[in-house]
């Protein structure tokens, strides 16, 4: 993945053709980046396993696969000129667009079998255990969150015909795909956009595991953070924290709101997700540090009898 993201890289270097409003090897490129970090977390992750280690080996390898036939598809379409995505113009497309829905359920399906081997391994360090489970849970969701964009939209059924319709699905609510859109991302201006949340929620997978590290790395630095009670409970406001965001930006994405314009009941709802999550961060690190352990020193007995059988 992390090979074809540079070939993706030369593409839209040399390539000026644009689909649907953007570059049109920037999908490619940004599939091919999420998938090289989504594999190199799952491996990491499939490490920290103690049970069911070769059922944990074959659903990694069926995510390998299942990625692999996502991507083939995805290039060769942009080789064709042609939508990978919701693309129903031709019987060929319309079957390349199934086999890639297919895959994806298959890849949804293995990761929640790596998660379940996640729930049931018994890690030494509590954050790093709520770190990882909390991380794939909240990504299996924000991963689910991909299948609202394959249903039609709701001008699409009032318009009927879907049998006969090129396109079917779509990233954005409330407004075509195409339109004004953010820089790098391409998430749209103008509406809804349901990549936001499935962006934001699969990558807990990463940023919440990434917290603890640096954690773990500023603990030297800084007392409270050396104290693994104060970790866990940091990790567990994150988490909730995290899975808050998903919920907040899914809502404001099926409304129709673009993420740049929130309107007063998002405004609303951030104003008490933030304070919350605030309140939870000073609460965790109020926890007073864990006293030093004092290791009791058994002098030698002075009689030796104490030692007789």
């Amino acid at each position: 993945m992390a090979l074809w993201a540079l070939v993706s890289a030369v593409g839209l270097a040399v390539d000026d053709r644009v689909l649907v409003g953007a570059p049109i090897w920037a999908k490619p490129f940004k599939f091919f980046v999420s998938f090289a970090a989504y594999g190199l977390t799952l491996a990491w992750m499939l490490a920290q396993t103690t049970w069911g280690r070769r059922t944990g080996w074959w659903a990694g390898n069926v995510v390998v696969l299942t990625s692999l036939v996502e991507m083939v598809i995805i290039t060769g379409q942009v080789i064709r000129g042609k939508r990978s995505h919701f693309n129903a113009e031709t019987p060929f497309d319309a079957s390349l667009y199934t086999v890639m829905g297919l895959t994806i359920v298959v890849l949804w399906a293995a990761t929640l079998v790596i998660a379940a081997l996640l729930l049931r391994t018994r890690l030494a360090d509590r954050a790093t255990a709520w770190a990882i489970r909390g991380g794939v849970l909240i990504a299996l969701v924000g991963a689910g969150l991909g299948f609202l964009m394959a249903q039609p939209t709701a001008e699409q059924r009032a318009a009927g015909n879907l049998d006969t319709a090129d396109v079917i699905g779509a990233h954005s609510v409330g407004v075509p795909d195409g339109g004004p859109a953010m820089a790098l991302t391409g998430w749209s201006t103008t509406g809804g956009d349901l990549r936001i949340p499935h962006f934001v929620g699969m990558h807990a997978l990463q940023l919440i595991p990434l917290f603890l590290i640096a954690l773990v790395l500023l603990a030297p630095r800084i007392a409270r953070l050396g104290d693994a009670r104060v970790r866990l409970r940091l990790i567990r406001v994150a988490t909730a924290g995290y899975a808050g965001l998903v919920a907040l930006t899914t809502w404001q994405a099926l409304r129709g709101q673009p993420l740049v314009h929130p309107d007063a009941p998002t405004l609303m709802a951030a104003g008490v997700l933030l304070p919350a999550v605030a309140a939870g961060v000073w609460a965790a690190l109020r926890t007073a540090p864990e006293p030093e352990s004092v290791r009791t020193k058994t002098e030698p007995a002075s009689d030796s009898k104490e030692f007789t059988a």
